[in-house]
């Protein structure tokens, strides 16, 4: 989710709501069924429905906004949707847990040009280097997921320890006001929160922990199971030319982008730093993330091309 409420799952979890989940949405609408997060990493969806990408490649799309990423995963597990919005490690788990997802079009990515990440302490805090973090709780948006491969790989690649370091798991909203009353030493945010705990006074910005994975790396993804890629390779696609149009507008046009985005997430959108979404799928721009979950033990690893739909990258 910019990594987001796309939180963490096991293949167990999705596979248990799917059995929940009614089967042939799509048979019963006639329509192509997109879940979407309401969230700047997650937002082509919204883009390419109000800018009229998806009807200008011939899908008849209804979004769905779903909470988080766990109930995305479920939905197109069990086939009630078609297509979903997920982070990279969300998407890779399930794939290493035999359950067939393939991504057909990224949504945000991390740019060290203009990082919309990071990690906070108090303004008074002695917290002036990675080192200083050693033995320190910090405060993640969910165990084992994008925020706690970064912020470790950051601290270790600056001459901390992450081994020594306890995460608790935090919604982004409860971040600032968790380092202000020192209930965490830090914490590791997200536009567009990064901006109004700034903006608060009291406490301020450490590093942007997300460029020690590298400069640009892909957060998140579009993607849909392996069946429906089997019988559906050309809706597929079109759906994967209608994201890569949506991210190429949003990119060019981000005061526009973030009205659509208040109104469907019904939140204000005014963060310092806006999300970048990559114009295609790039390996290149995976691995890295991938690598991180393998050093830190969340991952087995892989070739990121495994999870990419043939033909798209």
């Amino acid at each position: 989710m910019k990594r987001s409420t796309a939180l963490r799952f096991t293949s167990a979890a999705v596979a248990a709501a799917a059995l929940g989940m009614p089967k042939g949405a799509r048979a019963q609408t006639g329509k192509l069924r997109v879940a979407a997060l309401p969230i700047d990493i997650a937002g082509a969806a919204y883009y390419a429905q109000d800018q009229g990408f998806f009807a200008k490649n011939g899908l008849d799309v209804e979004l769905v906004t779903l909470a988080n990423g766990a109930a995305v995963a479920a939905a197109v597990a069990g086939g009630s949707l078609e297509i979903g919005n997920g982070n990279s490690i969300a998407i890779a788990t399930a794939h290493e847990h035999g359950i067939g997802f393939r991504m057909l079009a990224p949504s945000g990515a991390y740019t060290k040009d203009d990082p919309s990440d990071g990690l906070l302490v108090q303004t008074a805090s002695t917290i002036r280097a990675a080192r200083d973090l050693n033995g320190k709780t910090i405060g993640i948006n969910g165990l084992r997921n994008i925020s706690e491969i970064y912020t470790r790989s950051w601290i270790d690649k600056n001459g901390g320890n992450s081994s020594t370091v306890q995460f608790a798991e935090l919604s982004f909203a409860e971040m600032g006001a968790a380092v202000q009353s020192g209930r965490v030493a830090s914490a590791a945010i997200e536009e567009p929160q990064l901006t109004a705990a700034l903006a608060a006074g009291a406490v301020r910005q450490l590093c942007s922990p997300g460029e020690a994975i590298a400069p640009i790396w892909i957060e998140g993804g579009y993607f849909c199971t392996e069946d429906f890629l089997k019988s559906h390779a050309d809706v597929v696609r079109r759906v994967a030319q209608a994201i890569r149009d949506a991210n190429d507008w949003a990119n060019k046009n981000q005061a526009a982008s973030a009205a659509i985005l208040a109104k469907y997430s019904k939140t204000q959108i005014t963060p310092k730093h806006r999300c970048y979404y990559p114009p295609r799928l790039d390996a290149a721009q995976l691995q890295p993330l991938i690598d991180g979950a393998v050093r830190y033990g969340v991952l087995k690893g892989f070739r990121a091309q495994e999870i990419f739909v043939p033909g798209l990258a």
